[in-house]
This record gives C-alpha cells, sequence and structure tokens, in this order.
C-alpha cells in the first residue's frame, strides 16, 4: 500500500494545484489517495476544478507515478514532513493552505510540531531604526527566557534581530525560508543560519537547491502566521511584507500584535495602521504581554485519560458555541461545518482547534470531526 505522503507529493507536482485547492481536495475525498484515482467527473465536484485544471490533472496525473516519486524526492530532500506524517506542525495543519511538502533542517523539536511548546512570529522591516531593533532585542529575549520559540523568516532587519535575541537568551528559533532549505539568502546571514541549525529549525516549502524568487517570500509569510499562535510586527512601513504576514495571521484565527510608534515615522505607518485595525498593542509593560500570550490555549491542555462523560460544558464563546453547534455525534467533514456556520475557514479551523483541546471534539482522518 503506497504511503498517503507520496500522493501529497504526487498532487503537489500538478501545475494549477497549489496548498488550498489541495486541502479541499482532501476535505473532499477523505485521503488523496482516494483523490488520486477520482474521475474527472468526480474531481469537477470539487471547488476550484475548472475544465483547464480538470484537463492538467488528466494529462500529468497519468505520467506520474506517486510511490516511485516519493522515493526519488526522499533520496534528494533528506527531511521534510506532508500533512500525512504525524510530526508535521500541527497548528500549521490547522491552516486551510498547509504547504504539501515542509522541508527541515537543524534540529526537530516535537513539543513544537505538537502545539505543545508556544511559537510566536516576530516580523518587520528590512531597515528598522534603533527603536525598532531595542523593542525587537527587548521582546525576543523576554519570549525566550519564558519558554516561547520565536519564529521569524531569517531575512535582514527585524527578523535577523528576533533570532539572534532569542538564542543569545538561551531559546529556541525557527526560520521560515523563501528558499530552499540548504540555499542561505541573505548571504551575509550564513553565520545565523548556522546557529540556528544548532538552536532550532529552518523550514521551507520548497526543495533544496531553490534559489531565492521575489514570488517566494510573501506566500512563505502564511508559514510563519501558521506555525505560530501569535505574530508580533514591530516595525512596518504601508508597504510591507509584515503586513501580508498580519493579514495571513487574522485569515487564520491567531492574535496580532503591533509596536506603536510617532505617527511621522515611516517604519511606523504600518504598525499604526494594523492597531487602527483592531490589532493589540506591545506596551512597556512585557509582563502583560507576555501573561497575554501564556494565556492562549496549549494543545496540551486536556489529558487524553479524561473520560468525556466527566467534562462539564463551560460558557463558551459565540463563536465557539457556533461551531459546537454544528457538530453532532456523527463525524462530519470540515468543509460541512464551515457551510453550516456561515464563518470564515480560518475561524472555524481555530475554533475546532480551541474545542478539541478542550476535550469536547475528536478529530477523524479525512478532516472529520464529531462531538466526544
Amino acid at each position: 500500500m503506497i504511503d498517503e505522503g507520496a500522493y501529497w507529493l504526487a498532487w503537489a507536482q500538478i501545475s494549477g494545484i497549489g496548498p488550498v485547492l489541495l486541502r479541499r481536495l482532501q476535505q473532499h475525498f477523505g485521503t488523496l489517495a482516494t483523490a488520486w484515482n477520482a474521475t474527472k467527473g468526480q474531481l469537477a465536484e470539487v471547488e476550484g476544478f475548472g475544465l483547464q485544471t480538470l484537463e492538467k490533472v488528466v494529462q500529468q496525473r497519468s505520467r506520474l507515478h506517486p510511490e516511485q516519486l516519493f522515493t526519488k524526492h526522499q533520496q534528494e530532500n533528506s527531511h521534510f514532513w506532508t500533512p500525512a506524517d504525524a510530526d508535521y506542525p500541527r497548528l500549521l495543519l490547522e491552516t486551510p493552505s498547509p504547504p504539501p511538502i515542509l522541508y527541515y533542517r537543524g534540529e526537530v523539536e516535537l513539543q513544537e510540531n505538537l502545539g505543545q511548546k508556544p511559537m510566536v512570529g516576530i516580523v518587520g522591516t528590512r531597515q528598522p531604526s534603533e527603536y525598532g531593533i531595542r523593542w525587537t532585542r527587548q521582546i525576543s529575549t523576554a519570549l525566550a527566557k519564558n519558554g516561547f520559540t520565536v519564529v521569524s523568516g531569517m531575512a535582514e532587519g527585524i527578523d535577523t534581530e528576533s533570532h539572534i535575541a532569542a538564542m543569545k537568551a538561551g531559546g529556541r528559533t525557527i526560520a521560515v525560508l523563501g528558499t530552499g532549505v540548504d540555499v542561505i539568502y541573505p548571504h551575509k546571514n550564513r553565520d545565523l543560519y548556522k546557529q540556528i541549525l544548532t538552536a532550532g529549525l529552518v523550514v521551507s516549502e520548497y526543495p533544496t537547491k531553490t534559489p531565492p524568487d521575489r514570488t517566494h517570500f510573501p506566500r512563505r509569510n502564511r508559514i510563519i502566521a501558521g506555525l505560530s499562535r501569535a505574530i508580533l510586527v514591530m516595525e512596518a512601513p504601508l508597504k510591507s511584507g509584515a503586513l501580508i504576514t498580519a493579514t495571513y495571521a487574522n485569515e487564520f484565527g491567531r492574535d496580532v500584535y503591533a509596536l506603536p510608534g510617532r505617527l511621522d515615522d515611516h517604519p511606523s505607518q504600518g504598525c499604526l495602521k494594523l492597531l487602527s485595525q483592531g490589532a493589540s498593542f506591545i506596551l512597556k509593560e512585557l509582563d502583560e504581554l507576555l501573561t497575554m500570550l501564556g494565556a492562549i490555549p496549549q494543545l496540551d491542555g486536556v489529558e487524553t485519560s479524561t473520560a468525556p462523560e466527566k467534562l462539564s460544558l463551560p460558557t463558551l464563546s459565540p463563536e465557539l458555541q457556533t461551531v459546537m453547534d454544528a457538530i453532532t455525534s456523527e463525524a462530519l467533514p470540515f468543509d460541512f461545518i464551515v457551510q453550516q456556520t456561515s464563518m470564515a475557514a480560518g475561524s472555524v479551523s481555530s475554533a475546532l482547534l480551541q474545542l478539541e483541546l478542550m476535550g469536547f471534539i475528536s478529530q477523524l482522518p479525512g478532516m472529520r470531526y464529531q462531538k466526544s
């Protein structure tokens, strides 16, 4: 029997099939192996499969052999996860567009992958002011000393400062690259890259030897947001990749924090815009920030030995209650729950995760959910 991971890889090789469409395929058919053997008519039932996409699938699928492809890929890329793997980062898997292949190098800590160790993303401009650098260092240090893993993109500026400060404080850090995990960009960060390999991970959705490309970096920002329980934007002009990360964070139901700055400071304009749109303030009292971040539910919040009948249902937020009301004792697919709640997919995914942590629902294979 061919591993399900081989089908994630095979589907990802078909032009026009991106992470969002792959997730829809999985939700519709239950497994990508089933989808691989589906007829053209059956595939046409999946949202997003237009005539051109269907033709590409029919033409290219016949030339691909999932098992052979997977074996060859393993030889060329020694370390990677697919969503079929138990070690695939849990929080990233809850997003609408998880990478079908996530490559990595460095030291894996399974508590991070399982969502049991909190990860916080720190992003910002490549040309920070002294003010932005100072606060990035202080906050990254405080997070690392309090058990948080700092996630960023290894770009110049805020990213670099956050990685360095976290490691200097004895903490872990994860760099999400817009290149292959073996390609260092910018090259001036080669020493930082080597340090990260010993104190965390570098990850990417691009295979080895992939060079930098301007289209890769906005896409990788969704991975930073997806891995993190919250995103901190330190300094960002109005046209900034950090704002793209914040947008993804909002879509995924993550908390967004922004460092306030002066009205006439160019690097602060993006942060001020986020604050006007409802982002939380990063204030001088870092203990308050740490308390707020620590209040985010962790995935080890429910003991697996707890009997469901002994759990009492607390007062839920309106959003959680809406999702809870849509779930029955019979397994329901994710897309059906989204339709029942009329909520955004990212909000439903976040609510399902919280309800699962609380022990009120269970996730079954194929992104199906039922009451515990």
